[in-house]
Parts: structure tokens; C-alpha cells; sequence
């Protein structure tokens, strides 16, 4: 028995993302192609690149490969990277996290314990061997908290306070008044 399985990983991922649609849909469209440094992505590249990289996960462990050496990785890479590249409002951005983030944690919510202990051989040249297919799976949440955290930064250079700021100010200019009622 594990503590952390398929419904675990598809909870805290759904949490990341509704982190990562608040501050896209916080952020102004006219401020979605600012770059915080001229060979970075802007934000509008950054929230698409969050939304459509579980496309690998659904790839990789929908279609149960076990060896990542046998993926054409430039054609999947050609694809997502010409996905990525569609022009689209803040609205379409917006509502691609929300459907595509869904669809990923539906996938995850579904996945068994049997099925996240597999273990899949990495591309040679790595510094492991195998992972199992849960270290993997958990790292597309680690991916999308580590661009979350960037566009917080972004948020900050645009003048913006970010959303979890602002509710850990919240919480912390409610104290004294809690603390008073004892």
C-alpha cells in the first residue's frame, strides 16, 4: 500500500494548475508577450508550454512504452514545439490549461499502483537508468510549479502582486484579530 497513488498525483496536480490559470487569467493580455530577458519565453509561450507538456506523459505512458530510446523523440518534439507555436488569445490560453489540465488529472486520478511502480528505461546519457513511471508522472507538476514560480517572478516585474502573495498577506492581517478573540 502506497500513500500517494494515481487520485494523489491527479489532486495535486489539479491544485498546481488552478494556481497556474489564476495567474493567467490575473496577467493583462497586452502584458502576455513581455519577456523578462530577450531569450527567455514570454509569458503567453510560458502558460502554452505549461498547458501542452503532459502531452508527453499521455504519450509516453498511455501508450505503455517501457524504453524511452524507442520514442522518435524529434517527430513528438516537432510536434508539441508546432503546437506550441499557434497563435492564441488569453481567452484560448486560458481554457487550453483549464480542458488540458483536466484531461491530464482525469488520466492520472485513473492510474493504478501496479502501473505507477513500472519502471521505464530513460534515454541513454542520463544519470539514471529507469524511473518509475510515477517519479516521472510527478515530475509534470514539479515542471509546471517551476514555471509557475517564473511567471510569479514576471508578475512582479509587470507591476503585479501574485495571487498566493496576496493570500498569505491576507492570512497574516487576520492573525492579531484572531489572536484577540482568545
Amino acid at each position: 500500500m502506497t500513500y500517494y497513488g494515481g487520485k494523489e498525483l491527479a489532486d495535486a496536480f489539479r491544485t498546481v494548475r488552478k494556481n497556474t490559470v489564476q495567474i493567467a487569467s490575473e496577467i493583462p493580455e497586452e502584458r502576455y508577450d513581455f519577456r523578462a530577458a530577450p531569450d527567455s519565453r514570454s509569458i503567453r509561450e510560458t502558460l502554452v508550454h505549461i498547458a501542452i507538456s503532459p502531452t508527453y506523459a499521455t504519450h509516453v505512458h498511455g501508450n505503455r512504452i517501457t524504453d524511452l530510446s524507442t520514442i522518435d523523440i524529434q517527430e513528438l518534439m516537432t510536434r508539441v514545439i508546432a503546437d506550441e507555436a499557434k497563435p492564441r488569445s488569453k481567452k484560448e490560453i486560458v481554457a487550453l490549461l483549464q480542458t488540458e489540465g483536466e484531461t491530464f488529472a482525469s488520466y492520472l486520478a485513473d492510474l493504478t499502483e501496479p502501473f505507477l511502480a513500472e519502471m521505464v528505461t530513460m534515454m541513454p546519457g542520463r544519470d539514471q537508468d529507469a524511473k518509475s513511471r510515477f517519479e516521472m508522472l510527478l515530475a509534470f507538476k514539479e515542471h509546471e510549479m517551476h514555471h509557475s514560480g517564473q511567471l510569479m517572478i514576471v508578475q512582479r516585474m509587470i507591476g503585479m502582486v501574485p495571487h498566493l502573495t496576496r493570500q498569505m498577506q491576507e492570512r497574516m492581517a487576520q492573525r492579531p484579530a484572531a489572536q484577540a478573540q482568545k
